[in-house]
């Protein structure tokens, strides 16, 4: 079969649907590939380098006319009479909002596909083209704030004296906030963050902001992973923590999209109690905006010169690391879609993932899909068999007797501890006194060491633990073949553990730093 990626139709658009880079893992797939002349123009891919990645270069007639088409945005109404009937359409087509455009590609015989439309499933994660442009746009909106801000996001310390570290607040701790959330704390800024959703504090936190609480004005632990809207007395209670937050910020960025409306979380008012210079990035500009200023497309100076940036191309003015995320997502589905990897495509409508995707096949319009049963909350816990009353008085008694019994054998474990620990120390050579009271001191160091380290240092942690392991490690192999057996063996039970752990290590760490490998 053959894939087609047109360019891009929509004004200021520069994003494609495949790099050379997923053209070549496309054609392993066994497809033939067509691109159009001058689809990756904008997103610095030349025609040659689709060519040699195995693509042939086409014009947008035989682009469109392929068996499968796949695109960033949905097609205009030219471009859907350019698809062959029978074929196949993978895009965004936000099909909710344009019945049109399903209906007209129903009457096409076209099998579309919205990309827009992947299940919020784990093993939909690798095909979520909007996590993807989302994760962009935390990180662009952070980028256009330091622009405008015109000061320095890190404190600096110098001869001539030294500057305070920016103040950023992030509303919402979804893709984008989180993206945010840490590309402003690894450029040197003060971040705090919101979110209604309670379960992400700590993912807040392992990002290295600090996690606003707001207990009132938050919401129950979610089921499905998304916030839902707030009621009247939860929104006045934000919007007093957001008036204090926002007026000690240089930089607020809102990500706040509850099903793809935009609730105000910004007001005027609040705009104006902010400080001259400050930045607002409206990352919900899309939806309508967060912010009551907000222009969606449009830069806005307010008259207090807080500058309101309602871009809704924050992902296209990154074209060529989008178009390459967005492209593997795109291989990702078509990797489901060809389980034979030999170029033919097989849709399973019995998947959930392929179905909450499927929009219209063989002329009928599958839209909206049936709900994917899933929760991101634990199930509930099965109600207790009824208990038998029981008179208040002898429950007090039972539970007295009961605290006594257990402070008399804590009592009594402590007593046995004490006195085995002097025998030991009276009876034990010199060398084990200190031996032990070295010991004794480093679990004590070691636990509140460990136990007060951050979560997002524990993998650089790692390295000093298998530098003490292999030191117990060569201690243990000079004691294995000790004449005392007893000796012997805890030398070999340390040389496996501390090998065990060293491995482990080692094994953990290579995966993170592959992350992070430009090759990967």
């Amino acid at each position: 079969m053959k894939i087609g990626v047109p360019r891009e139709s929509r004004p200021g658009e520069r994003l494609v649907a495949a790099t050379p880079k997923t053209v070549g893992q496309l054609v392993s797939l066994g497809y033939d590939v067509v691109v159009e002349a001058g689809a990756g123009e904008a997103a610095h891919f030349a025609d040659d380098a689709y060519a040699d990645a195995g693509a042939t270069v086409a014009d947008a007639a035989e682009a469109w006319g392929a068996d499968v088409v796949t695109a960033v945005n949905a097609p205009s109404d030219p471009d859907v009479t350019r698809l062959a009937p029978g074929s196949t359409l993978i895009s965004m087509l936000a099909p909710a909002a344009k019945p049109d455009l399903v209906d007209a590609l129903r009457v096409r015989g076209v099998t579309a596909m919205a990309l827009d439309a992947v299940p919020r499933i784990s093993r939909a994660q690798a095909l979520d083209v909007l996590s993807t442009l989302s994760n962009v746009a935390g990180y662009r909106a952070v980028v256009e704030a330091a622009t405008e801000l015109g000061a320095m996001f890190s404190g600096q310390v110098t001869a001539a004296g030294k500057t305070p570290p920016a103040n950023v607040f992030v509303i919402g701790a979804g893709v984008a906030g989180l993206a945010a959330i840490g590309t402003a704390a690894s450029l040197g800024a003060q971040v705090r963050a919101f979110d209604v959703r309670p379960e992400v504090g700590e993912q807040i936190e392992s990002m290295g902001a600090t996690f606003v609480q707001a207990e009132t004005a938050q919401q129950e632990v979610s089921s499905d992973g998304y916030a839902s809207e707030l009621t009247a007395e939860q929104e006045a209670l934000t919007a007093a923590m957001y008036a204090e937050e926002t007026a000690k910020a240089d930089v607020v960025i809102t990500t706040a999209l509850v099903r793809g409306h935009a609730p105000t979380t910004i007001t005027a008012e609040m705009v104006a109690g902010m400080r001259p210079g400050s930045v607002i990035v409206d990352l919900a500009a899309s939806g309508g905006g967060n912010c009551e200023l907000t222009d969606p497309g449009q830069k806005v100076v307010t008259g207090n010169d807080v500058t309101i940036l309602g871009a809704t191309d924050l992902t296209s003015r990154m074209p060529q690391h989008t178009s390459q995320l967005f492209g593997t997502n795109i291989v990702h589905l078509l990797e489901l879609l060809t389980p034979g990897k030999d170029g033919a495509l097989v849709l399973d409508l019995e998947d959930p993932v392929q179905r909450g995707m499927t929009v219209t096949h063989e002329g009928d319009v599958l839209w909206p899909p049936p709900p994917v049963q899933v929760s991101a909350a634990p199930p509930p816990a099965p109600p207790a068999p009824p208990q038998p009353e029981v008179d208040p008085a002898v429950r007090a008694a039972e539970e007295a007797d009961a605290a006594r019994l257990r402070g008399r054998r804590r009592l009594v474990g402590f007593a046995l501890a004490a006195v085995l620990v002097t025998l030991g120390i009276s009876f034990a050579p010199a060398v084990f006194l200190s031996h032990f009271t070295v010991f004794v001191l480093a679990v004590i160091v070691g636990y509140y060491v460990i136990s007060n380290v951050s979560h997002s240092l524990h993998t650089p942690l790692m390295a000093q633990t298998n530098a003490i392991s292999g030191i117990i490690l060569v201690g243990a192999l000079l004691q294995i073949g000790n004449d005392n057996l007893l000796v012997t063996t805890l030398a070999f039970v340390a040389a496996t553990v501390a090998a065990i752990n060293i491995f482990g290590g080692f094994a953990v760490a290579y995966r993170m730093l592959a992350m992070f490998r430009k090759d990967a």
